[in-house]
């Protein structure tokens, strides 16, 4: 046992290594899935981080909004300079007029994808002016009057927390050769990918000398690892860090599991009960509108039944089943048959007009209780000696076999009628498709979820009674 331990411990920890490696990946991938959908968040919360991963995906600032940005913090530079009144803030105030008419029109956030970005602008920039025209409203935001009538350090700080932080979020997005977006994100991922593949060579190489199998069973062996190494859909790569995270103890994944796999047997289990016994009664059906039915119960007319071992089956099982009644069963309920006699010979007795003028005179009554259980036990005697010597009897058991033999040949030989093969064949069909329409297709899930639910628990009790005697 402890050398078991010893050699566990350095593979549980190989396991271990390998799979915290393989979750840092996973964080990785989800992070540079989630980048782009969620750069606003991470441009608020982490900007360092934008800056960085900005260069892996291929973003860089929009030129038009980068700009208009770079205009109005010129704009505000001048006012604290000269304030509005002076030609080179009228100059810079024009500039932004035309420069927001051009956003408008050309839209720079769709390349993007964010044009409800746009969206967001130009609803705050009506509702702050109270115009229905979003060009209007930013032709009238950037006038000296307005500026001076609503005070330039209110309007101001309006555009710096509700306007100015929607323009940043706006990028473009560097399109290469291939026609897609530059993504540099296989540069991170190449070293994880490298020693993915190592490891699932050494992997297979002990696996394949173990189980003698070869290079593509043993690829097999392991097919979760390959979606480690997949330059595409890096999400299925959580299915191998779970799958490893289980393997190295470091979760627990029994519950889902079972629960997984109930689901998934439930939903199979269904259908395929439903096929297979379906399939069974339709091959049953195809044998009654074949004729087998009366071909089998006379098999010695044809000769394309198959007989296996040369014994008639149906001779034999009356046979056991009579020999099961007399030695077995009868001894048994001897007492019951007395009792059953013996109340029809009373009642008998009772019925007859002598028994009534008899009945007055003393001690008839209780003699006549006794004949009448002496008779009843010699007749079931009697009965059961003869049927035992029925049976054991040579003479008789020839006559018995006789007797089967004449039976079996009678019933085929009927069977061959056509008024009662085709009556016979048709109630049987329909009796079958009744069964199907009625039982097999209304099997439900509930059904299925019991049926799963009792094996488990008959599992359970059987590892519990096989613990309960190891100890």
């Amino acid at each position: 046992m402890l050398k078991l331990a010893v050699k566990t411990r350095p593979h549980l920890r190989l396991e271990r290594i390998m799979a915290v490696i393989a979750t840092i990946n996973l964080g990785l991938v989800l992070f540079d899935w989630s980048y782009i959908p969620w750069r606003d968040f991470y441009l608020r919360n982490v900007p360092t981080l934008t800056r960085i991963y900005d260069k892996i995906k291929g973003i860089e600032p929009h030129r038009d909004t980068e700009n208009y940005v770079i205009q109005v913090r010129n704009l505000a530079e001048q006012v604290a300079l000269t304030g509005l009144d002076s030609p080179e803030v009228e100059n810079i105030l024009q500039t932004l007029r035309n420069s927001s008419k051009d956003i408008i029109d050309t839209n720079p956030f769709a390349i993007a994808n964010k044009t409800g970005t746009l969206e967001k602008i130009k609803n705050r920039m009506r509702d702050r002016l109270k115009e229905k025209s979003a060009k209007q409203a930013f032709a009238t935001f950037w006038s000296v009057d307005y500026l001076r009538a609503k005070g330039w350090t209110r309007e101001y700080q309006f555009y710096q927390s509700r306007i100015e932080p929607l323009l940043l979020t706006n990028y473009f997005r560097q399109i290469g050769e291939h026609g897609d977006f530059i993504d540099w994100f296989w540069l991170i991922d190449l070293p994880f990918v490298s020693i993915f593949a190592l490891e699932m060579l050494t992997r297979c190489y002990f696996i394949r000398r173990k189980y003698q199998y070869s290079w593509i069973e043993a690829f097999l062996w392991r097919w979760y690892d390959w979606f480690l190494l997949l330059p595409v859909m890096r999400w299925l790569r959580i299915i191998p860090v779970t799958i490893r995270l289980d393997k190295a103890q470091l979760i627990n994944l029994y519950p889902v599991r079972k629960l997984v796999h109930q689901g998934v047997v439930a939903n199979f289990a269904a259908e395929l009960t439903e096929i297979v016994i379906v399939r069974v009664i339709n091959q049953i059906q195809g044998s009654i509108r074949r004729g087998d039915l009366s071909k089998w119960v006379k098999q010695q007319q044809h000769t394309d039944y198959i007989d296996i071992n040369q014994v008639n089956e149906i001779e034999t099982i009356l046979q056991i089943f009579l020999q099961t009644v007399i030695y077995k069963v009868l001894p048994q309920i001897q007492p019951e048959l007395i009792a059953i006699l013996h109340h029809n010979i009373n009642r008998a007795v009772q019925a007859a007009p002598i028994y009534q003028n008899l009945q007055n005179l003393p001690g008839i009554s209780n003699l006549q209780n006794q004949l009448n259980e002496q008779l009843a036990t010699q007749i079931a005697n009697n009965l059961y000696q003869a049927l035992l010597s029925s049976v054991e009897d040579p003479v008789s058991g020839q006559l018995a076999n006789k007797l089967m033999e004449r039976l079996t040949s009678s019933l085929g030989q009927e069977m061959q009628q056509q008024h009662v093969t085709s009556e016979l064949q048709n109630l049987i069909f329909d009796f079958l498709e009744e069964v199907k329409i009625n039982y097999i297709q209304r099997l439900s899930q509930e059904d299925i979820q019991t049926i799963i639910e009792q094996t488990r628990q008959l599992h359970n009790q059987s590892s519990n009674i096989t613990t309960v005697v190891s100890k």
